[in-house]
């Protein structure tokens, strides 16, 4: 049973119908409310104001309410952790949530009688030469600074040279990130029930331009060339750090780094169609 619900707001977005359709199912129930104290601070409202940390181990739920950047920021929070994720689109369409707000006192009770599956997504963790460590559910990808010249990046698998790329970007990215950065980039769409690893050049003019596909158990190295420019590492869209040549960084798979919730809806295959608009195919005579 759902005895504590954590939430995850938009920076943005209102939220407020949502949570309070949260608040009323919980009084309903029993069930307490966690938010991350900056996120309730904005709002008024009920939740108790938590920290990061007691939000995702207290919290035997977490459910995000915004888009695919709220639902990837919720995987992070809940990641090494049993508390799966339900999404709750707020707005604009979304790739990785579940459910629009209407009908989220259906979904809750439909959780709370254990109506639902969980999917596992994989991660990808990277500890970078500040001594950071990110985690990603979408990317990590090393990205050229505008003035700065070209992405110059070895990459080098379980330490054994493979390919040098020139580039705008090279992204490693998961299935979940392969209908995002990667796809842009022109890799190809991944079932998020295979495990692995994508590496994709984005706008390469090295001779070798193709992606490169792994297994979770191989150590992917990008090193930063001499000739390349300073690179931005984005991690899932945002910048963690920046490196410049002779740095590296090594990226490694973490499976089943989060859960989220399934209630049906939806198969995976129907929400890339959605999200990538694909529609139509080519004649054959």
């Amino acid at each position: 049973m759902v005895h504590t619900v954590g939430i995850v707001l938009h920076p943005q977005r209102d939220s407020a119908t949502a949570i309070e359709t949260i608040l009323q199912w919980a009084n309903g129930h029993g069930a307490s409310v966690l938010g991350l104290a900056d996120d309730i601070a904005r709002i008024d409202c009920s939740a108790i104001p938590v920290d990061a940390e007691t939000l995702a181990t207290k919290a035997n739920l977490l459910v995000s309410l915004g888009g695919d950047g709220t639902m990837l920021r919720s995987m992070r929070l809940a990641a090494g952790t049993k508390s799966p994720v339900l999404g709750v689109n707020l707005g604009k369409l979304g790739y990785l949530p579940e459910i629009d707000v209407d009908e989220l006192p259906w979904a809750l009770s439909a959780i709370d009688n254990r109506q639902f599956s969980l999917e596992e997504r994989l991660a990808i963790r990277s500890r970078l030469p500040n001594d950071k460590e990110v985690t990603a559910f979408n990317d990590i990808a090393l990205v050229r600074v505008p003035g700065d010249g070209s992405a110059a990046v070895g990459v080098r698998i379980l330490g054994v040279p493979f390919v040098r790329y020139a580039a705008d970007a090279v992204i490693v990215a998961t299935p979940t990130g392969s209908t995002a950065y990667a796809f842009s980039a022109g890799g190809p769409i991944v079932s998020p029930r295979l495990e692995g690893m994508l590496v994709v050049p984005s706008s390469p003019h090295s001779s070798y331009n193709r992606a490169l596909m792994l297994s979770v158990d191989e150590t992917v190295t990008l090193d930063v060339l001499e000739r390349s420019g300073r690179l931005a590492v984005e991690v899932d869209g945002g910048v963690a750090t920046y490196v410049g040549p002779g740095d590296r960084i090594d990226v490694n798979a973490v499976p089943a780094a989060a859960r989220v919730i399934r209630l049906g809806h939806t198969t995976f295959s129907e929400r890339a169609r959605r999200k990538l608009r694909v529609s139509g195919s080519a004649e054959v005579d």
